[in-house]
């Protein structure tokens, strides 16, 4: 079987091909390697991947559409793993136009791809940042998603309406899943694990929003390469239970999915900090800040969704994930960065 994973030199893209690549599929990835962050990791981490026989990586773009129906017609993809998209909350307020050519214009070339080229299943990222305003704890895949409070989380909201409509049209059966705060070995250098541990092994101050009143459900990278990878054998298919009277916003009359993707257990940014610091050996000096435009106090994902589709639910403690990174990041970087 060979199975597209956009996004293969992203954090999340990168583990998941290793583990598609690993279980013996053969693999096609694709990233436009843009400059949102440097460029040298997205290399480095297709590195990782260039060593399986069964691997193959195009440079290429989601936005661009010829590149992208060529790509469809010659790859007989029994399987898409979308995992391509213009990231982050806070460049979202002053790039906006990247986060609709990636995030819905490429989201169209895709699913247009699987129309039209028998794709058995495709499955996405969605985010936790789609809650947006809701405050209401944990965070159900069957609550109401319509207050955003940034455009990220909007294209994002979006993806899952889009993936429904051709769900019901063309019965493609499509996954969304909802990643919460995902974290570990070879991640983000704009998301905190990395910029946190950076400036604490340069000595420099961290930035702690909202004064460190945050919380987070801290995902550990190899508890959501477990969970894609247990979603991508479950095509889903009509619930011949749903209620278009009360329609469930989880499930669908299409073969639609969504599903949380969280350790179920949010963690107190301090906390975080504090596990961090012990893993690196150092403690930091810390700029407290009060809260930016776009983010949200805090996430907690309800997962009982996911694990009576596919039996499993992420484990992995903090400890151990931030141990992982930490080690890792000393490794990649140099102890003192």
């Amino acid at each position: 079987m060979t199975i597209l994973v956009t996004g293969a030199a992203g954090f999340i893209g990168m583990h998941v091909a290793k583990r598609l690549l690993d279980g013996g599929a053969d693999v096609v990835g694709i990233d436009n390697l843009n400059d949102y962050y440097d460029v040298r990791l997205k290399r480095d981490r297709l590195a990782q991947l260039d060593s399986h026989n069964g691997f193959r990586f195009l440079e290429l773009d989601l936005a661009d559409r010829a590149g992208m129906e060529q790509l469809f017609s010659n790859g007989e993809f029994r399987r898409v793993v979308n995992l391509a998209a213009q990231p982050g909350v806070r460049y979202s307020l002053d790039h906006p136009h990247a986060y609709i050519e990636s995030n819905m214009v490429g989201f169209l070339n895709v699913l247009e791809g699987c129309r039209h080229n028998d794709v058995d299943h495709l499955v996405y990222a969605s985010s936790s940042s789609i809650y947006g305003a809701n405050t209401s704890m944990p965070f159900s895949v069957h609550q109401n998603v319509d207050h955003p409070v940034s455009l990220y989380a909007a294209t994002k909201k979006s993806n899952e309406l889009m993936a429904h409509t051709y769900s019901h049209l063309y019965g493609i059966p499509t996954t969304g899943l909802r990643f919460f705060t995902v974290y570990g070995p070879w991640g983000r250098p704009d998301m905190a694990p990395s910029l946190f541990a950076s400036a604490i092994l340069e000595g420099r101050p961290i930035d702690v929003f909202n004064h460190g009143k945050m919380q987070r459900d801290f995902t550990y990278i190899d508890d959501i390469v477990e969970g894609v990878a247990r979603v991508l054998d479950t095509v889903p298919a009509p619930d011949h239970e749903f209620e278009p009277s009360e329609p469930d916003p989880a499930t669908s009359s299409a073969p639609y999915r969504l599903y949380n993707i969280g350790n179920n257990e949010p963690v107190e940014l301090m906390k975080f900090i504090e596990t961090l610091e012990g893993a690196l050996g150092k403690t930091a000096d810390k700029n407290m800040l009060p809260m930016q435009p776009g983010d949200v106090v805090a996430t907690y994902a309800e997962i009982d969704a996911l694990r009576d589709a596919v039996g499993f639910s992420p484990e992995i403690p903090l400890e151990q994930g931030l141990a992982e990174f930490a080690a890792w990041f000393k490794d990649y970087y140099g102890s003192s960065h």
